[in-house]
């Protein structure tokens, strides 16, 4: 099924919760709905779902107007943050209701279906037993078979994963990536997390403050973000932003560190210059230019390692893979990498972007 929005806004009490924005979703389609809390996320998908009615414009499914249409009346599967189950039926019945009360299914075609759904979010071993019996992570998984079996034209999961540890996530996401790859849904699924949009693919929409920033392909969207707004959004952690001045492609970012880019010869002037934390490094590489750092954080993540700086330029966030013991208050050298950097002119649009980058 496709969707569309034209200039849907919603406003409560005097305040704005969605500018007016407009958006396509393709049938089949999955689209990530990226910001942080309070960026508009979950008011946009109540607005889809039928559970809020928008201010102004309207909403299209298959070019049909369903804007004044109740949620039941749009058959859309929905999945919050805090997982609900029927807490007095079994993981079977549970995942196996709305099937019954679509009435479609026989009892055989509902069995095979609910198994399949099972075998999927491996959660097989636990049908006959109570959602009270569970853990969080396996309560979450039931919600989100219940959600998925449905089939529904339209499935919104507004951040399913964020209550569940760091492995549940994890496992959690490879497993769904897997279920929408051969699902006949239009997807919509919220999270603050950048990982988690590039990991699902498909389109992202930048979200800050009710607003719509950029909405494209995933990667096209973090390769070429429009602005310093959505870089930063679409970074994590958030890009390291500096104040710098060009002049015949050459990038002053003061105490005397300049930055040369091929082929970047812009007008002169003051630009920002955007360079997310992969791309200050403990290693100079071919080009990389060399900056005087103090540790003041070094932070573990996975496989991993983030490591917090003041610098002469402000502060900076630096990422190397593995495991490094940095000593708090010990002074080193890290490296910015002109062809991992990013430019913004004065007004904040993206005036040039890396080939390529990651």
């Amino acid at each position: 099924m496709s969707l569309e929005l034209q200039q849907v806004s919603t406003v409560v009490d005097g305040h704005t919760h969605i500018y007016p924005l407009d958006m396509a979703l393709k049938p089949n389609s999955l689209t990530v709905l990226l910001g942080a809390t309070q960026a508009g996320k979950t008011s946009l998908m109540r607005v889809m779902a039928g559970l809020d009615k928008p201010s102004k414009g309207r909403l299209l499914f298959d070019g049909e107007d369903v804007t004044g249409r109740s949620v039941r009346e749009r058959n859309i599967a929905m999945v919050y943050q805090q997982f609900i189950n029927y807490p007095s039926m079994s993981v079977f019945d549970n995942i196996a209701s709305p099937l019954k009360l679509a009435g479609r299914d026989t009892a055989a075609s509902i069995t095979q279906r609910v198994n399949d759904m099972a075998d999927r979010l491996h959660i097989s071993q636990f049908l006959q037993r109570l959602p009270a019996e569970l853990s969080g992570g396996q309560q979450q998984r039931v919600a989100l078979a219940r959600a998925l079996i449905k089939a529904a034209p339209l499935t919104l999961l507004d951040e399913p994963l964020v209550n569940l540890d760091y492995k549940l996530r994890e496992e959690l996401r490879e497993e769904l990536t897997a279920v929408f790859d051969v699902g006949n849904s239009t997807i919509v699924y919220a999270t603050t997390e950048p990982g988690e949009a590039l990991l699902l693919g498909g389109h992202t929409a930048v979200m800050y403050e009710g607003k719509l920033l950029q909405y494209g392909p995933t990667n096209e969207v973090f390769q070429r973000p429009m602005n310093v707004q959505v870089a930063t959004a679409f970074s994590d952690p958030p890009m390291n932003v500096l104040s710098a001045t060009s002049t015949d492609g050459v990038l002053d970012l003061g105490s005397a560190i300049t930055i040369r880019i091929a082929q970047y010869n812009k007008a002169s002037g003051p630009v920002s210059v955007g360079l997310r934390a992969n791309a200050v490094t403990l290693d100079q590489g071919t080009d990389g230019v060399a900056l005087a750092a103090r540790v003041e954080l070094s932070e573990i993540s996975g496989s991993d390692t983030f490591i917090h700086l003041s610098t002469a330029l402000g502060p900076l966030v630096a990422q190397v893979s593995g495991v490094q013991h940095m000593q708090l208050g010990s002074q080193t050298n890290v490296y910015l990498q002109p062809k991992r950097t990013f430019v913004f002119d004065k007004a904040g649009n993206l005036s040039h972007a890396p080939h390529n980058n990651a």
